[in-house]
């Protein structure tokens, strides 16, 4: 008997990895099926970006903090409507949650509340690869989490 995933949880911020891990899904998952539940973390490090070192007032900095929010927001919506629309391609379901905090305990704590069938993640960041640092800690979500983690191979 094939195992049919009801509910992917997949981790996914449009990185290359994410990518990966989105194909991957897409592999597991059955058109008219399954459901690809997508979790976008904005890591908590962005909690702390002032621009202090530069911006010398409380009411500059408040533009700048709401400058960085709405770009983010802005971000989140892209690729909520990007992957969104690819699932519909093939025939799966949709959901999404768009969180803030650390993407290890966050998808921990989804996968928990959403009663998934597995959490897809992309490959970790190869060393010298631009971005940022944010990722996850697979020791510890695989430890976790109560369901498969399937983490997407780099190629």
């Amino acid at each position: 008997m094939a195992f049919i995933p009801q509910t992917l949880l997949l981790g996914h911020h449009g990185t290359e990895g994410a990518l990966r891990a989105e194909e991957l899904s897409f592999q597991v998952a059955v058109p008219g099926q399954s459901r690809v539940l997508h979790l976008l973390v904005v890591p908590d490090f962005w909690a702390g970006m002032q621009g202090d070192d530069w911006l010398n007032n409380a009411s500059t900095r408040d533009v700048f903090a709401r400058y960085v929010e709405g770009m983010l927001e802005k971000d989140a919506a892209q690729q909520v409507a990007a992957l969104e629309a690819r699932c519909a391609e093939r025939g799966l379901a949709y959901g999404s949650l768009v969180k803030f905090g650390d993407p290890t305990q966050c998808l921990v704590e989804a996968a928990a509340a959403h009663s998934v069938s597995a959490v897809v993640i992309g490959p970790p960041r190869p060393k010298g690869v631009p971005g940022f640092r944010s990722g996850v800690d697979l020791a510890a979500l695989v430890r976790a989490a109560r369901v498969p983690v399937i983490i997407a191979s780099r190629g």
